[in-house]
């Protein structure tokens, strides 16, 4: 327990910090601008390239890993969106509901945190899962909105700007052109290739502190009763759905059914509160799912590593 411990520490450690000095110094929300720019667009497109273009390209053709973790992720989706319907009777807030009881933070907390604890055998299902889950989220949340108020912009505009953001976002550039780069076996020059590794590693540190600062500066309101069950869909039912999904549709390695695991158990993503101000929507039980998921998370996520670490946690519940 005390490596699990060790190794849960300094990712919280980083988000704590940033809380406290968040709330220490109040500087203004737009001094995140240029570090957020930094994180989107430099440091974690080029840990996700790398990744991806030191694997073999056969390891990345896993078609039922794929299916398996993406219809938990849509599963979940489904079921947090019917309860934030059923309390709010209203589309465009279920929908951001739906996406705090879904999407965790596989940007900035996931990959570091799969790979200090897996190793890099946590590599390849860490930016499968990155990948189709952003896929789903980039796709679905902007059509959904588009139904719920249909008088904003027409079904073909939203098709197109969708299609936009999915083929210029960073990370799934970083993504295909890191299948790329395995597929032909391409070497990057070396002093090309180290100012990504030093920037690569630059990229779960900065993420925890930023993310502790901008909870740090949301306001905290009352949280009506939908936020703490999608909190818990998410770092507890979540993992459940994975591990029970691929069991279904394995077997698999038993490092990734982990990382997957690792990766359900997540708490939810800053993204969550930045879609939902985004569309003015569900805005304050959003910063509040960030927060208070983030909060118990540091149980529920290290009970998690904990059992991944000792073996504890079965990699097929079939077997």
């Amino acid at each position: 327990m005390l490596d699990v411990i060790n190794l849960a520490l300094p990712f919280f450690g980083l988000i704590f910090l940033g809380l406290f000095c968040g709330k220490l110094k109040q500087i203004p929300e737009t001094g995140l601008a240029w570090m957020n720019f930094f994180l989107i667009y430099v440091s974690l497109p080029c840990l996700f390239y790398r990744v991806l273009a030191t694997t073999p390209l056969e390891q990345l053709n896993n078609p039922p890993f794929i299916m398996a973790t993406t219809l938990a992720t849509s599963s979940m989706f489904a079921l947090a969106f019917a309860v934030g319907f059923a309390v709010r009777r209203q589309m465009a807030e279920a929908t951001i509901a739906g996406l705090s009881g879904a999407y965790g933070n596989i940007g900035y907390m996931g990959p570091g945190l799969a790979l200090a604890t897996l190793g890099p055998s946590a590599n390849v299902p860490v930016a499968l899962i990155f990948c189709f889950d952003t896929l789903v989220l980039f796709a679905l949340v902007p059509f959904l909105m588009t139904l719920s108020d249909p008088k904003q912009e027409g079904i073909a505009a939203t098709t197109f700007e969708v299609i936009r953001r999915i083929v210029l976002h960073p990370f799934i550039i970083a993504t295909v052109l890191g299948v790329a780069s395995a597929a032909i076996h391409f070497q990057p020059p070396v002093a090309l290739d180290r100012l990504m590794q030093f920037l690569q590693n630059a990229a779960a540190p900065c993420a925890l502190f930023v993310l502790g600062v901008t909870v740090a500066l949301r306001p905290v309101q009352k949280i009506p009763w939908e936020v703490p069950i999608t909190i818990a869909m998410k770092l507890v039912l979540h993992p459940l759905v994975v591990l029970v999904l691929l069991s279904l549709l394995g077997p698999f390695d038993t490092s990734w059914v982990y990382t997957a695991v690792l990766m359900a158990a997540l708490p939810p993503a800053l993204n969550v509160f930045i879609m939902a101000r985004q569309y003015d929507t569900w805005v304050a039980q959003a910063s509040g799912a960030v927060l208070f998921g983030t909060f118990v998370s540091v149980v529920t996520l290290t009970t998690t590593m904990w059992l991944v670490k000792t073996g504890m946690l079965p990699a097929n519940l079939l077997r």
